[in-house]
């Protein structure tokens, strides 16, 4: 017998179909010789502290260096303990038993590092020694399948992509669990989270939140021209900038008395050839996905899931934004294969059949998985969400294969009296991709207008004049779209132009990874949305002051840190002096911590208002005496309003807050009032006494 190891239930019946196992089991299917079963993602993780015998957020615990690392079942939480997951214990039974009935094992989870991850911890954890082959696809449909089992490589080929996959899990728990606890300890209590890529990933959301809080805007003014020639209207732009309204209003009534004509001083003509976009990786998808749908990192990565589950897509999780030369012949099969729908009609209206563009193909580019492509299974009852994204991976594809957009880019310089205007037109030459969508600009504030044939020396008349007040803008607040690209592209950041160059392309996290990584920073109150923006919460902005200027908060170091996993994956370095690295960084980074109190950062020193001798602990959730007999406190969070620091400083320090407004009953009925405290230092609440007008 063959015991085929699927990551999910879901591809273990697609595979088993194929394999004619179709007699289902508990936890398997069996048939034609082969026993198809499946894991539920990490079965099996890093041993925790405790498991080591070791006590949890003890300072002469730390740091905690693992030798050797253990593995177990994965856990689950109950209340506020973790224990043995039932389910997890139930299959890993399952698989032991099924693989002592086995003379050969395939793994057949998903094709890349952490896919390789989950087979080789089961592997491990069963103390299998039995030689094992892997099936490595990209899609779920039965000719890949057929094709993946056809062509089946022995496991050892994929020894490296292991090697930097258990390296980047050691090097995660290495500095999650020691950073943590140490920053924990540190604050006196509560729950706070660092990580190798998590908080990188903060500092650069509190950086962005800081620069655009701290702007200093600027009011500066600009005059527009408006034209009319040959029965165009266009505008043009003053190339000078007032900072003085006064000034820009003396220039805008000298050119009415004295300048009701402009003049063409110079013109450029130049052709732009714009190529179509590449396929989708998953980050491109992320991003095009949270700027058009509005959707998150993490529902992006859900969905495409899904529709790979259901075999309409191929592998979401890639980092890759090409094909191999031997893929493109079925991307002919997939375009007809739209357009037998009709559905794809009018997008298809433009594309060359006998001449597709190849730009996507290049096999130096392909990394685990080629580009997001659809596959020829046309899709039915989808969600909305599904067939919106599945719409924009299908559309990527047309335009990925039609031709270059060549523009006519005209810049027009203007003089009238002394003051000098620019102004931009543009006329489309060949459409090409842009015929897709019908989307002629990328920026849809660009100032491209169509303009009448102009010439130097051309003077026409000014219809209108008008004094435009602009601010200077800060920089823009991160929206989801805009985070992964920062993280995709974190060397840029680095100041040190030779280690930028050195780490090109190389970004923090993973692009199936970054969408968990925000996920956590949500999950630990570290940050939340305004409307569509990721801003820092107070807690966030709290750790962030305290790592700052720390290794662990520099995208730099952490995206070094993710090209050493990519040579190990390459079998150009050595995962144990990676590992090495990470354990001298989490001894270093967990003494700094250490020494460090977090309570005290950008905080009031408040007496406890109890027992008047020690200085109160404030977190995000509780403020609270360190004296355990005294053991005052006071939720921040009251009915459903979370208090500010200078409402806890006006509380302790008077005895009451201001007016705190939209706090909500049980009832779900809308309050204000003050917390007050009394002689015993216990809380309560005093209403507003509404006095009586006289009529």
């Amino acid at each position: 017998m063959k015991t085929v190891i699927a990551e999910k239930p879901s591809v273990a019946r697609e595979i088993a179909v194929l394999l004619g196992a179709l007699e289902k089991k508990e936890g398997y299917l069996t048939g034609n010789g082969y026993f198809v079963t499946w894991a539920f993602g990490h079965l099996v993780e890093l041993a925790m502290p405790e498991d080591y015998g070791i006590s949890l957020f003890e300072k002469k615990s730390l740091p905690i260096l693992p030798d050797p690392f253990l593995l177990t079942p994965r856990r689950e939480k109950k209340g506020s303990t973790y224990s043995a997951d039932a389910g997890a214990l139930k299959q890993l039974k399952i698989i032991g038993q099924l693989i002592a009935k086995s003379k050969k094992i395939i793994a057949a989870t998903d094709a890349g590092r952490e896919g390789e991850l989950i087979f080789r911890y089961i592997y491990q954890y069963l103390n299998c020694s039995i030689p094992f082959e892997r099936l490595w696809i990209s899609s779920l449909t039965q000719k890949a399948i057929k094709q993946g089992f056809e062509n089946l490589k022995p496991g050892i080929d994929f020894d490296c992509i292991y090697q930097a996959a258990q390296a980047r899990s050691r090097a995660d728990w290495l500095i999650g669990i020691n950073a943590s606890q140490a920053l924990s300890i540190a604050a006196g209590g509560g729950n706070y989270s660092l990580g190798r890529v998590q908080t990188p990933t903060l500092a650069l959301i509190c950086k962005r939140y800081l620069e655009n809080k701290e702007f200093s805007v600027q009011k500066y003014w600009q005059l527009q021209l408006l034209h009319t020639k040959e029965f165009i209207d266009f505008k043009s732009l003053s190339k000078n900038k007032w900072v003085d309204k006064k000034s820009a209003e003396h220039a805008l009534k000298c050119i009415e008395r004295n300048g009701n004509t402009a003049i063409v001083t110079s013109i450029e003509i130049k052709k732009r050839t714009e190529k179509p976009p590449l396929l989708f990786d998953l980050t491109g998808l992320q991003k095009e996905a949270n700027k058009k749908l509005n959707f998150s990192a993490a529902e992006t990565l859900s969905i495409a899931q899904g529709l790979y589950e259901k075999k309409f897509i191929t592998y979401p999780r890639t980092a890759s934004k090409y094909i191999p030369e031997d893929m493109w012949e079925e991307i002919s099969g997939i375009l007809r294969a739209m357009q037998k729908t009709g559905k794809w009609n009018q997008a298809l209206i433009g594309v060359k059949w006998g001449h597709l563009n190849k730009s996507i193909v290049n096999d130096l580019r392909i990394t685990d998985h080629h580009g997001l492509l659809i596959t020829e299974k046309m899709p039915f009852a989808l969600s909305s969400k599904e067939n919106a994204l599945y719409n924009m991976i299908a559309l990527r594809i047309i335009e990925a294969v039609s031709q270059e957009c060549i523009k006519e880019i005209t810049t027009v310089s203007l003089q009238t009296l002394h003051y000098e205007f620019d102004l931009k037109g543009s006329k489309i030459i060949e459409t090409g991709w842009r015929l897709v969508k019908g989307s002629f600009s990328d920026d849809e504030t660009e100032a491209m207008q169509v303009l009448p044939e102009l010439k130097e020396g051309t003077e026409f008349k000014i219809k209108n004049t008008i004094s435009l007040e602009k601010t200077t803008l800060p920089p823009t607040l991160y929206i989801e779209a805009g985070l992964l690209s920062a993280m995709e592209t974190a060397t840029k950041q680095a100041e040190d132009q030779q280690e930028c160059k050195a780490l090109q392309n190389t970004g923090i996290g993973t692009p199936s990874t970054r969408a968990a990584v925000i996920e956590t920073l949500f999950a630990r109150n570290y940050i939340e949305r305004q409307k569509k923006y990721l801003v820092p919460t107070q807690k966030g902005l709290q750790v962030y002051e305290l790592v700052k200027d720390k290794k662990i908060s520099d995208v730099s170091m952490t995206a070094e840190w993710e090209a050493a996993l990519l040579k190990i994956e390459n079998s150009k370095a050595d995962a144990g002096d990676f590992q090495k690295e990470m354990e001298n960084y989490a001894v270093s980074i967990t003494d700094e911590l250490l020494q460090t109190s977090l309570e005290r950062i950008n905080l009031p020193d408040l007496l406890c208002p109890k027992c008047n001798k020690e200085q109160l602990i404030i977190t995000s959730k509780i403020v609270k005496c360190p004296n355990e007999i005294c053991s005052w406190f006071q939720f921040r969070n009251v009915c459903g309003v979370q208090l500010s620091i200078s409402d806890i400083e006006s509380l302790v320090s008077t005895g009451k807050t201001p007016l705190i407004k939209a706090m909500q009953s049980k009832a779900g009925k809308k309050f204000e009032a003050y917390i007050t405290l009394n002689n015993k230092a216990e809380s309560s609440f005093e209403f507003e006494k509404f006095k009586l007008k006289n009529k």
